[in-house]
């Protein structure tokens, strides 16, 4: 660095920033300091840390309102042990972004009524990343939700109000998403759900509240010291720092993953996901009608049959002459669940369906119900992607609006599918299977095969 020197003093003009100079190698160093700065701030370590801490504040909060804790996924998880976490909800923030605001009809959560009815509330967690005071999942995308359950359920009642917290929402967002209230209040009518057996699991309608690190539940402090290292929204981006680690391996070794050195972190990690991977082999499928299960690539059915099929999409790509095995085994190579492994269902939906038809009809060739051993169970990846996309299909292809087997089309022909049919039975899955994730691309590919 150029010193002022005397020429400061001799009368000459000051220096200015602009007359700082810095060596390249010096420019190097400190660049260099900064991202070891940030490294070691975003470190593993500190991020568990971060996240027992938060954990602490959640599990203060369902001890003082006594309400079960709801976790938003996909980090909400993080965010509550094992033993206090009641179930799992799906409010995208996406839903919630500024001029974007949507009430999904593909991720309904209805299944949190029963929850909610029961304990008279429930405590749904989430996070955010530093900056924001909340998520817009719980700021917009949860009360645009409970307005439209409240309109919906409860017809009778004038004035269902959109509740938003005026601190973070303003009253011109605020009444932006009221405008659009009767249009979801319109699209969740449209998929024919049974507001009449929804409404009986609630006792009055829902009001949502917000409780943040600031909220005086207790004694406690309601801001926490940030020194050491905390990171706000610890769990938000998991793809970039947790190696595999998902919040059930990690809660269930907290305390030696606590206490490991950062160091040797990411072995431990490794072996623990390989660990519990092997001990998960063989979980149970998710039944969405009395003879169709969607599951993972390990899943197996707990009373497996000679007559009972099978139809699973592996992450390698194979020769589509190949995919069918047998008359009860079917495994087709889309590559990599991804979008391209998704777009490529398109085209495999067509053989798919062919061989599902063909094997319901061969286990019942004298009626249109299917005998109780003719189970299909599809697998993929995930066991809620491309397996929920196949099964779609199928319920709209084969299956009447009750889920019953229904071979010659009666109920829905397929020139008569349209969206509106396939958002009602997708509706129905998500119903039934609320933890499903079926992607937008996986979703066009279902459209595409329906209608196309």
């Amino acid at each position: 660095m150029a010193a002022a020197g005397t020429d400061t003093f001799s009368g000459a003009a000051p220096l200015t920033e602009a007359d700082l100079i810095f060596s390249p190698q010096a420019n190097h160093n400190f660049s260099r300091i900064l991202g070891d700065l940030k490294k070691s701030n975003l470190s593993i370590t500190n991020r568990l840390r971060s996240i027992k801490e938060d954990a602490q504040f959640v599990s203060e909060a369902a001890k003082a309102l006594g309400r079960p804790l709801i976790a938003n996924e996909r980090c909400g998880s993080w965010y509550i042990s094992l033993d206090d976490k009641a179930g799992s909800a799906y409010f995208k923030s996406t839903d919630g972004h500024m001029g974007q605001w949507s009430f999904s009809t593909r991720r309904l959560n209805l299944h949190l009524l029963s929850v909610i009815g029961g304990n008279d509330g429930c405590i749904i967690v989430d996070s955010t990343r530093r900056g924001k005071r909340m998520p817009d999942a719980l700021s917009k995308t949860i009360p645009t939700w409970c307005c439209v359950i409240n309109n919906a359920l409860f017809p009778e009642t004038e004035g269902h109000r959109l509740f938003t917290p005026p601190h973070v929402v303003s009253e011109s967002e605020h009444a932006q998403m009221q405008a659009r209230i009767p249009g979801f209040v319109g699209a969740l009518a449209s998929l024919r759900v049974d507001a009449a057996a929804l409404r009986k699991q609630l006792k009055k309608p829902l009001r949502p509240f917000w409780l943040t690190q600031e909220s005086q539940l207790t004694a406690r402090p309601g801001r926490r010291d940030e020194r050491g290292g905390y990171i706000q929204g610890a769990g938000d981006d998991t793809e970039n720092w947790a190696l595999g680690l998902t919040p059930v391996v990690f809660w269930q070794n907290e305390k030696l993953l606590l206490s490991t050195p950062e160091a040797d972190l990411p072995e431990l990690v490794q072996s623990l996901v390989a660990a519990h991977a092997a001990a998960s082999a063989g979980s149970a499928p998710k039944q969405l009608t009395d003879n169709l299960y969607v599951g993972t690539l390990e899943a197996g059915f707990p009373n497996p049959t000679a007559t009972a099929c099978t139809i699973t999409v592996v992450p390698r790509t194979t020769e589509p002459s190949g995919w069918v095995k047998s008359p009860t085994c079917m495994e087709v190579g889309l590559g990599k669940q991804n979008k391209l492994a998704s777009r490529n269902l398109r085209t495999a939906l067509a053989q798919i369906y062919d061989f599902a038809a063909q094997y319901l009809i061969s286990s019942s060739p004298s009626s249109t119900t299917p005998t109780s051993a003719a189970d299909i169970l599809i697998r993929c990846e995930t066991g809620k992607d491309v397996s929920v996309g196949i099964a779609l299909a199928l319920l709209c292809r084969l299956f009447d609006d009750e889920g019953k087997y229904d071979p010659s089309g009666a109920a829905e022909k397929a020139s008569d599918i349209n969206k509106s049919v396939i958002k009602v039975k997708l509706g129905r899955v998500m119903t039934r299977f609320p933890e499903a994730t079926p992607s937008r691309a996986t979703l066009q590919s279902v459209n595409s095969f329906l209608m196309g």
